[in-house]
Order: C-alpha cells, then structure tokens, then sequence
C-alpha cells in the first residue's frame, strides 16, 4: 500500500487524513519498545524486532572480516604499571562470582573488539556480576591487588570506552538485568545497571510510560551504560538529558564503597548532587550498579512526518517553524543529507518515501488527543508546503509507517558501517553552523573519502559527521584531525554531544574544555580513584 504524500495545497487529502486521526485511526499506543514480545531483560534484538543493527555486540569477531588491529599497534598508547592476573587471582575471583569467571578465548573476542571494529583489547579474562554486593567485592579485591578493571555494558559506543585497551579485567553487567521497582503513579523505574534498554521500555510501556531516552542501539545497550556516557539519542528534545531525568544511582567505587545514592525523590536539596559525578563519567569514576528513573506517561497519539527539503536554510526554518506551531506535542526533529539516504538505499535496501531532495527531515509529534495533534499537525504541514521551506512529504500515523520511517533515520549508522571504514565525529554546533563543515571537509578531502556525511538530532544541534574510506587511513585521518577539532573549538562548540569521549576522543578534551577544569577532573579522578583502576586509558588526556 503506498504511503500517503504531501503535495502542494492539498486540503482534500489533508481534510481525510484530519478525520481518519480523529474517528482514532492515528495509532494509540505505539510500540515505542518496537518489537511486541521481549523474552526478558537481556539479550540483543534489533531496532524493529529483526536486528538490523547486529554489529552491536551479537556478532562475534571471529565471523568478521578482517580482523581488528590490536589498539596499542594503531595507537600511541603505553600500558600502566597495572599487575597481571595470575592463577591465583582467578582463583579468588572464582569464589567471588562462582562460575562465572569467563577464560576461554572464543568467548574473549567479541567483548575485546568495540562493535565498529575500530579497537581491540587483549583481556583474558571476563567477570559476571549479579549483584552489587559481588560487584563491591570484585573490585575490593583488584583495588588491593592492582589490577585494572573494565566495566562493561552492551558495548555499543562509539568512541572505544567500553573495551579493554591491553588486558583489563572486563567487568560485565550483563546478568545485573533485575527491574527493582516501579511506581506506577510516580512513573518512577528502578532497576540495576545491565538491564537492556529496550526490554526496559517494554516493561513500561505496558505499564502505561515511556522510557525519557531512545537510541538506534536499543535493542542492546544498557541502562548503567547510558548514564555512565550520558547518552542522548531521540528524545533529548521533548524529555530532555539523563542529567535531568536520572533520579538516583547506586555505584561502586574503586575500593569497593557501595555509594548508594539510589533516591526516588524528584526533590532533594541536600548537600552536593553527587549522582551528577558519575553520569557521564564512562566508568572511569565508579561502576554504576543501579539506577533509579523518572518515566513520562506514554504518548496515547502518535505521528510522524518524513519531508524533503531544498537546502539546509529551509531546514533550518522548517524547525522554527515547527517549534512555533507544534508546541507541546513536538516529540523529535531529526535531519539527514542526500548522501545519507543514498547510503541507506544502496546497503540496506530501503527506499526513498518522497522525491529526491537535498535535505530530509523527521519530525514526530506525541500527545494525547487525535483530533488536536492532528489539526496542528496539518496547519504546520501547509504552512511549510505553502511557503517552499518543504517540496515534497509523507506521514505515518500507524505503527508500521511510523517504523518504517524512523527506519530510515535510524540505520544510517548501519549503513554507513557497511561502506568501508568510518571517521565519526559527535559535535554539537550552534544551529546556523551546524552543516557548514560537512560541505567543508567535502572540499577539503575530495575523492580521499569515500562519502562524507551529516546528520543528528537538529533540536538538540547535534551533528552526526561521518566520513567514510575503503580503509583506515593515516593520511586521511591527519587530514581530518585535529582540523574537525579546531573548526568545531572556533565555533565555540563541543566535539563530543552525545558519545562521550572514550579511548578515540580523550586527547581533544582540550578543545572544549579549558585547562582548570581538566586539572579539577584530574584531581575528582585521584581522589575517587588513586590507584587509576577503573577503565584506565579513557576520558582523560594523556598529557597534562
């Protein structure tokens, strides 16, 4: 059945679709989690139910090819004076976590290798955790003994943060997946560190909430990881960050302390807000073990428009337009280049809703009455069409339009990791700049890069710049780096929105940090950390 299309003054098809969405053809309880049924908090499942982001911590190395390079024979990087894991230390470990001690190589691999396959670790060994008591316990022992400890979540980032570098113990929370509470007056979910993202918002949506946070990586992330990256994704623009929606945490430090910091409470102006320190922090400050979330109600209307527009001024304008017509109900604005969805064309098969044009835009709407979203929703859609800000569109307002079009902006990532080798950069920008640089490095770079892309989450002016090669490259990475760094710092912008800093990124802090904050971080890192156990090799520069 062909989806329905935008064309200029169109208010008989617009008058259809207004009464379909009020007699409630607009669907009512969208599936926000994607698939119907999940078996459980745990396991990777792709963004609709069929997996299409299997790179995300499912596939093992060993069926991969060609094999990653170890990170210290690609980067500049020198193991610390840690201790090495001896027969003893599994031994002692064994009573800790009895059986769940993981040696044997085959199953090393896939935790070693960060799912773009940019990083590769050499741990020998991998622990499992079910509580916090074992986590407190694990790293009592690897504090007194010296050892460097890895947490781990789904492994799905982007930056080389949840991987080992040389031999760090990997301290999964995979088996730490238990829902703890849920109120479902309050909307508040508390549940431990390695629950699943995705299953979590299934287990609310059938609670009547939402989960404040969306990532194409749902179907295999963690809970206790996006906060420990701060992660932003889909829903930045209506819920706002973690920072505001994380209530409380419990987390372990270095030296075993379980800081229990795990409130309910949406008020508590008591003394430092030390939960604050370990969101974002990437695991190099304390384990998260717990996590303690405010859901909002789950949307009973839901609707999504795909547009083409002509140039990134219209686009620009199409959003203030939107935020000024769409108010309340304005659920995600997101953009993407022709280049993208040339991409998502030729890799994964997906067609092109609308005509071809040099700019695309999503925009979802969520609220509470068909009949009221649908009317802002048109007015919005004939203004922009009437004024050219949108030469061509389509709408979803059932679950499998929805899907499909969120589809398209979703695998870009997919896609892109299908084309050859990626340079990923996560800048945020003021929006009037925000795609200046991607037809700057086209320039620049010429036929050494394969494609060079942008896209992201345009409300939150957050680019996604991606450039791709058949192969990594010295030459074109010195082409790009520190020049994207330099470029995004002269506009006063950040070089990392959402990813976080990892391995990769650590050494360009500089760039949107200035030099006394990178000492205070220094020392917030010596004093919960002394001996530099926890993900060593991260976050941090290298050099003062």
């Amino acid at each position: 059945m062909m989806m329905p299309r935008l064309v200029p003054r169109w208010p008989a098809w617009l008058f259809c679709w207004r009464a379909a969405c009020i007699q409630g053809a607009s669907v009512r309880q969208k599936m926000w989690a994607g698939p119907s049924k999940i078996p459980g908090l745990g396991g990777p499942r792709g963004a609709w139910g069929t997996s299409p982001l299997v790179p995300r911590g499912s596939c093992s190395a060993s069926s991969r090819t060609p094999e990653v390079t170890l990170t210290p024979e690609r980067y500049p990087v020198q193991r610390l004076p840690f201790s090495v894991v001896s027969e003893d230390d599994l031994a002692a470990l064994e009573r800790v976590v009895p059986g769940r001690v993981i040696t044997d190589p085959e199953e090393l691999e896939p935790p070693n290798v960060d799912w773009l396959r940019t990083v590769r670790g050499s741990s020998k060994v991998l622990l499992r955790p079910r509580t916090t008591q074992e986590v407190a316990h694990i790293l009592r022992y690897c504090h007194e003994r010296n050892l460097a400890v890895n947490p781990q979540g789904g492994n799905t980032g982007m930056v080389g943060g949840s991987t080992p570098v040389f031999d760090e113990i990997i301290l999964s929370t995979a088996l730490m997946n238990q829902v703890l509470s849920f109120h479902d007056v309050s909307g508040v979910l508390v549940c431990q560190a390695g629950c699943v993202l995705e299953a979590l918002s299934q287990y609310v949506e059938e609670r009547g909430f939402i989960m404040p946070l969306d990532l194409g990586a749902k179907g295999s992330c963690h809970i206790g990881g996006n906060v420990a990256t701060n992660a932003g994704g889909l829903r930045v623009l209506r819920y706002g960050s973690l920072r505001g929606t994380v209530l409380g945490l419990e987390v372990v430090l270095a030296d075993g302390t379980v800081l229990n910091c795990l409130t309910s409470l949406r008020k508590d102006n008591t003394g430092y807000d030390l939960k604050q320190l370990f969101i974002g922090s990437e695991g190099t400050l304390g384990v998260i073990t717990a996590v303690s979330i405010l859901c909002p109600p789950k949307p009973s209307t839901v609707n999504v428009a795909f547009l083409g527009c002509p140039g990134f001024a219209e686009v620009l304008q199409t959003f203030r337009t939107c935020r000024a017509m769409l108010g309340e109900i304005l659920s995600a604005f997101e953009f993407m280049d022709a280049e993208c969805m040339k991409l998502v064309r030729l890799h994964l098969g997906l067609s092109c809703p609308v005509q071809e044009s040099p700019f695309y835009v999503l925009i979802e709407t969520a609220g509470s009455g068909p009949g009221h979203d649908a009317e802002k929703l048109g007015c919005f859609l004939e203004q922009v069409l009437d004024s050219g800000l949108v030469t061509d569109g389509t709408l979803g307002s059932d679950e499998r339009r929805i899907k499909m079009l969120w589809a398209l902006r979703e695998r870009i990532t997919e896609a892109l990791s299908r084309d050859g080798y990626v340079y990923k950069y996560d800048l945020s920008l003021p929006l009037d700049r925000l795609y200046d640089l991607v037809g700057d490095l086209r320039a620049r770079l010429g036929p050494s890069a394969k494609h060079v892309v942008g896209y992201g989450h345009l409300g939150d002016g957050n680019l996604h710049l991606n450039v791709t090669s058949e192969a990594f490259s010295t030459s074109l990475l010195g082409a790009l780096e520190p020049y994207v760094y330099e470029w995004t710092a002269g506009q006063r912008g950040s070089v990392s929105a959402e990813h976080g800093l990892g391995f990769k990124k650590k050494d360009v802090l500089g760039y949107s940090k200035p030099p006394e904050a990178l000492q205070l971080m220094r020392q917030l890192k010596a004093l919960l950390d002394p001996k530099g156990i926890l993900n060593p090799y991260k976050m941090l520069p290298t050099h003062a």
